[in-house]
């Protein structure tokens, strides 16, 4: 189990470094896009300060170097990043007041500046031909170490104009010389020499000096503004990626709070986030740091970024092509799966109504299976009843004739005439009649309890047929029973009741002529009443 958490941990740490690596270069970029829209407000107070410092200058003595050079120095220092044209002008107004009052080291400090100022605009050639007018034999190791990092700032800014491999690898060599140079002449302070620690080799390096280290550092010391871009740019290239990005946005972020125009910063971070493939942000720090050039006056950056500008503002719209390519497409496919789905709802709703059309009529055949298998059953039943009826009336019968043939045949053989003939007559014909009606009466109205007033209900109340107490069927109710019971036929019927067709027809007629509804449909009406109570 251990073994599997350590083994989870190892490949989970790269990975959560790498998120949080992500996650500090995204706040800070989002810092920098806020303090893009703060700009202005950052130079209208740079502007300000320049317009106060220019006030205490004219009010200043004319016969004093010091204060006149201190103010031209710092008005120069306010204009040294921001405008070349005014910073140029003032760093010879400090060479004219070097040498107006003979000051040797203050003239050679305005040339080194004014050099220095060339080189940011881009000046290559008039800058060493101000370094070539310097003599360095007597110089303090301060100025010694000035000039000496401004040669080599110049070699290398030669070497990556020229950008050849032949000329170029000159250039940067006479640059590091230099600069190993000015390193002997002022070594590095402790911050200086732990900045530099972030440049040796991974294998090298200590485990601790990680990129949030140097950051923690640099905000740490609480150095001006226009000094922390200034780090910051310089850690960057020991780092690549994520990192070099979060040192480069915090570079631009305080080169935009210190109103610094001659920006390497942007201009890096622009590169950067389009090797990553962030081009939207590439453009946005781009055209800001072309803006920069522009004021500034740098036309070497200018010209660097005017050159990468194209790619990437080709690049952004080829991406937004892709992405309106990409809307296209879905919203074709979207069209498509729209019109699929019409159609397939069409289908469904023909379908559906199919459906309903076909559940109506498997209902209707539903109900009339429903009616056939009632009207079977209660036929059946109906038969069950009187085959019932017809074989325990039958056999009554058979018994009784069978009693009277044996009394008769009995008397007869002993000559008992007159006592055979009695016991003859006294099978009563229409009594027996009487008691088979009565019995068909029980049947019937067992089967179909409500018949007598369900029978009624289709007649007037003064129409109306009712039994007498004591019986069950008048002989109306009993015709129209035996069509309830679908016997239909008037001679059947004239039989079973022992009546003439005639009688038979007049009782129906004079019924049907005294009925609620009309005549063709009172038999209809008898045969929808309910076979028994319970169905």
């Amino acid at each position: 189990m251990k073994k599997n958490l350590l083994f989870v941990i190892f490949f989970l740490l790269p990975a959560l470094h790498c998120y949080s690596q992500n996650l500090a270069s995204d706040n800070i970029f989002k810092v920098l896009k806020a303090e893009l829209e703060k700009a202005d407000r950052y130079d209208t107070n740079k502007e300000k300060r320049i317009a106060q410092l220019q006030q205490s200058l004219r009010l200043t003595d004319s016969k004093d170097f010091d204060a006149q050079y201190t103010l031209y120095g710092q008005i120069f220092e306010e204009y040294r990043s921001f405008k070349f044209d005014s910073a140029f002008m003032y760093v010879r107004k400090m060479i004219a007041l070097s040498e107006k009052f003979n000051k040797p080291a203050s003239l050679i400090n305005s040339k080194i500046l004014l050099g220095s100022t060339l080189l940011n605009s881009g000046f290559y050639k008039e800058a060493f031909d101000i370094v070539t007018t310097i003599d360095i034999a007597n110089l303090s190791d301060s100025l010694k170490a000035d000039y000496l990092n401004l040669r080599a700032r110049l070699y290398a800014g030669i070497g990556d104009y020229d950008n050849d491999a032949y000329f170029s690898k000159g250039y940067h060599k006479q640059a590091e010389e230099d600069f190993k140079k000015a390193e002997i002449a002022t070594p590095s302070n402790n911050f200086e020499k732990t900045i530099n620690l972030a440049f040796q080799p991974d294998s090298v390096r200590d485990k601790k000096l990680t990129p949030q280290f140097f950051y923690n550092l640099i905000m740490g010391k609480h150095l001006p503004e226009h000094k922390i871009a200034m780090v910051a740019t310089r850690i960057s290239f020991a780092y690549t990626g994520e990192n070099r990005i979060l040192f480069l946005a915090l570079a631009a972020i305080n080169d935009i709070r210190s109103s610094t125009k001659e920006t390497l910063a942007s201009f890096l971070l622009g590169q950067e986030l389009f090797k990553l493939n962030r081009t939207d942000d590439a453009y946005i720090i781009m055209q800001h740091a072309v803006k920069n050039a522009r004021f500034y006056g740098a036309r070497s950056r200018e010209v660097q970024i005017e050159s990468v500008l194209p790619l990437i503002a080709g690049k952004l719209i080829n991406e937004k092509q892709h992405e309106k390519d990409k809307l296209l497409i879905g919203f074709l496919l979207f069209l498509i799966v729209a019109v699929v789905l019409f159609f397939l709802l069409v289908i469904y709703r023909k379908q559906l109504r199919r459906i309903k059309t076909n559940e109506l009529i498997i209902r209707e055949k539903n109900g009339e299976l429903k009616d056939i298998n009632s009207k079977l059953w209660e036929s059946s039943r109906i038969k069950e009843e009187f085959i019932g009826l017809f074989f325990k009336t039958c056999s009554s019968y058979i018994e009784t004739l069978d009693k009277v043939k044996r009394r008769a045949q009995h008397n007869i053989k002993l000559g008992k005439y007159n006592d055979a003939n009695t016991v003859l007559n006294n099978v009563q014909i229409e009594k027996e009649k009487d008691q088979l009606y009565d019995t068909l009466d029980t049947v019937f109205l067992t089967l179909f309890p409500n018949f007598t007033s369900s029978f009624n209900a289709l007649l007037k109340q003064e129409d109306q047929i009712w039994p007498k107490p004591g019986e069950m069927l008048t002989a109306t109710l009993r015709i129209f029973a035996l069509i309830r019971l679908g016997v239909t036929e008037l001679e059947t019927i004239a039989k079973i009741l022992d009546y003439s067709v005639s009688t038979v027809y007049t009782y129906k007629t004079r019924v049907k002529a005294k009925a609620l509804v009309p005549a063709e449909d009172f038999e209809r009406k008898i045969m929808e009443i309910k076979f028994i109570d319970e169905l």
